[in-house]
């Protein structure tokens, strides 16, 4: 079936079988819970299988008319008719039942801290990494996520020099993963007193929102630091006495937060710390496990340029697949940047079919 041996479907729906009979038996709670969740995922795989065998059977019987002697010849085209139809709608399928068969990455429907820093260019890549934090608050406002400040910086121009926000919602992480990277901007700065495009760039980081039972952190781990005013970690630190600083010490890894109370500080601060640390080791694990991690659409490493977003051109053009958009106020306003993402995630998907193809050949 489209490749897909059709053993490893009739397990499928076997499980899917037991999984709704554990169900209906009413176990305790926490097996319950594990057992919804599976249920959930297996549940509109099994209905594309049973859509696919439905339609096969269907398809079968009409090559039977068409090709049957007896049949009468108008009875015999409208069969020939129905059957390219349905044979169109078994592609549909297969290619369905592959996307919905691939590898799936566990923290996808969660939620993610979003990472925005000014790279080269000073003030103007501060300006410019104001741009795309704005840009993907608009974008999480029009997908009815909740987005949260933890801490920003910002420059005396209203640019910000890091900022980095906690975007909680159902599908966040799978959205967003892909923004990962270096930005690059071609415009003429407002301090341009020239005329001058200049060039400049900010990083974006989108990391995985760990959950208590995905990392936990030792309390012989770390360091807090509550702050007052004049302590480190950005001009914001200067307008509270409520800042804290938390220090990982086997990492080093730092992560301040002063935009709320010290106890929501203290809460923030270990949410970002919780995740740095999560996304560590997951990187660490798909390192060891693919060796040049070919089926990803960019590494997300902060060398790699991933995106231009030109000003005069009024385009935004994604590097890693040759893909230009002559949108550049709708992609800033968050309502075009679907454009983008789902051409990224249908180009991963791609990848991942093709490896899936080879993995079954071979």
């Amino acid at each position: 079936m489209a490749g897909i041996p059709e053993e490893r479907l009739e397990r499928l729906v076997e499980r899917w079988h037991v999984v709704q009979a554990e169900l209906t038996r009413g176990p305790p709670q926490s097996v319950f819970v594990a057992l919804s969740r599976e249920f959930s995922e297996l549940d509109p795989l099994v209905a594309t299988v049973q859509s696919l065998r439905k339609t096969r059977r269907e398809a079968s019987e009409l090559e039977g008319i068409a090709s049957d002697p007896a049949s009468a010849g108008e009875m015999a085209d409208l069969a020939k008719t129905e059957l390219t139809e349905l044979r169109q709608r078994i592609d549909n399928l297969e290619q369905r039942l592959k996307i919905q068969l691939l590898p799936k990455d566990s923290a996808d429907e969660g939620s993610a801290i979003l990472e925005v820093r000014a790279g080269t260019g000073g003030d103007e890549a501060a300006l410019f990494a104001a741009d795309l934090f704005r840009m993907y608050s608009r974008y999480a406002e029009l997908k009815g996520w909740k987005i949260d400040i933890i801490s920003i910086s910002e420059n005396d121009l209203g640019g910000y020099k890091e900022v980095i926000a906690a975007i909680a919602g159902k599908g966040v992480f799978a959205r967003l993963k892909f923004e990962s990277g270096v930005h690059r901007v071609q415009r003429i700065p407002v301090t341009e007193t020239g005329g001058r495009i200049h060039t400049s760039a900010a990083t974006v980081a989108v990391l995985p929102e760990a959950e208590d039972l995905d990392y936990e952190i030792k309390q012989d781990e770390i360091r807090i630091d509550r702050m007052r005013a004049g302590g480190a970690g950005g001009q914001h630190v200067n307008k509270t006495e409520s800042a804290i600083r938390i220090t990982h010490l086997p990492t080093g890894i730092m992560v301040v937060s002063a935009e709320k109370s010290q106890h929501q500080n203290l809460r923030l601060a270990m949410q970002v710390l919780r995740s740095r640390l999560y996304e560590m080791e997951r990187q660490k694990v798909a390192d060891e496990r693919a060796q040049s991690r070919k089926d990803q659409v960019g590494s997300g490493d902060r060398s790699q340029r991933i995106r231009t977003y030109n000003f005069p051109q009024g385009r935004v053009s994604d590097h890693r697949i040759n893909l230009t958009l002559h949108k550049l106020d709708q992609v800033l306003a968050g309502s075009a940047l679907d454009e983008l993402i789902d051409a990224l995630i249908t180009d991963h998907q791609t990848s991942q079919l093709a490896a899936m193809d080879d993995r079954i050949r071979t």
